[in-house]
């Protein structure tokens, strides 16, 4: 078998479902001998799950060896950060993990292993490049809802401190306060108490939550959703690009293998 056969067989392997379906679930196998080995288990199984855990590493080396050698430009196989953080975390797994002192970043790095998964569903890579993408955008908002916070607090520690110090004591115990009060959890609680000596104060309560929780997360929605509608664009056109590449590439074989046949056949008209 040629250099060339092989790298093809290889880039099959690389690019088929089923494969990429048995990656997969030997990513969520790790997790789940990660989850394993935090109950006791009996010396059998404590050796079974050593086993696996050798068997999911070599594995993993594998096939990061398959992406490597199936990659046509290798000097730029690091530039991109999935190749990179996959290849780290494989690494890092070769670290021995019983009996020495990095057992304990070993078993760190195999709970990291699950995150490996991101870099094989391309809808993941998306909603968390879409989520980082959108952190700047997310900014601005996030310092918008802290002076939203900061004066609701201001307000809250002015009006009611003296009906219960515990919640509006300061400006700091008002913030937690107010942040209790827009994740709903017991929030009535809080506003029945300051209602019993200001009945107007529901009017308080209802507009924060208008403003922090209704009227911010849909901003945030907003923001994100956008960003995420650009990169759906940007990968089907990455897509069609590659698919395009890919057909051209076929053309030039096929070219070849006609150039090729007629040589051939000029060849043994030649001959007679």
């Amino acid at each position: 078998m040629s250099l060339k056969s092989f790298q093809n067989t290889l880039l099959r392997i690389r690019h088929n479902k089923a494969f990429e379906l048995f990656v997969i679930s030997v990513i969520i196998a790790s997790a789940l001998l990660v989850g394993v080995k935090t109950y006791d288990v009996s010396s059998t199984m404590h050796k079974i799950t050593v086993y696996l855990d050798w068997f999911i590493t070599v594995f993993f080396i594998i096939e990061i060896a398959i992406r490597f050698s199936t990659e046509e430009n290798k000097k730029r196989f690091f530039h991109d950060f999935w190749n990179l953080f996959d290849t780290i975390i494989v690494a890092v797994s070769l670290i021995p993990i019983e009996n020495t002192d990095m057992a304990l970043i070993a078993r760190l790095v195999r709970v990291f292993r699950v995150l490996r998964m991101i870099s094989f569903i391309p809808e993941l890579r998306i909603l968390l490049t879409s989520l980082i993408k959108a952190m700047p955008q997310l900014g601005y908002v996030m310092l918008l809802m802290f002076i939203i916070f900061y004066i609701y607090a201001a307000i809250g520690s002015t009006l009611f401190e003296d009906i219960n110090p515990d919640l509006w004591g300061d400006i700091t115990i008002s913030l937690l306060t107010l942040f209790r009060v827009m994740t709903f959890e017991d929030w009535t609680d809080v506003m029945y108490e300051t209602m019993a000596v200001y009945p107007m104060s529901w009017v308080y309560y209802l507009t924060f939550i208008f403003f922090t929780a209704f009227a911010f997360l849909n901003m945030v929605i907003g923001i994100v959703v956008n960003v995420m509608e650009e990169e759906h664009r940007k990968a089907r056109f990455e897509k069609e690009l590659a698919l395009n590449e890919e057909h051209a590439s076929e053309q030039e074989d096929k070219m070849d293998d006609i150039l090729k046949e007629l040589r051939y056949l000029r060849a043994k008209l030649d001959e007679k």
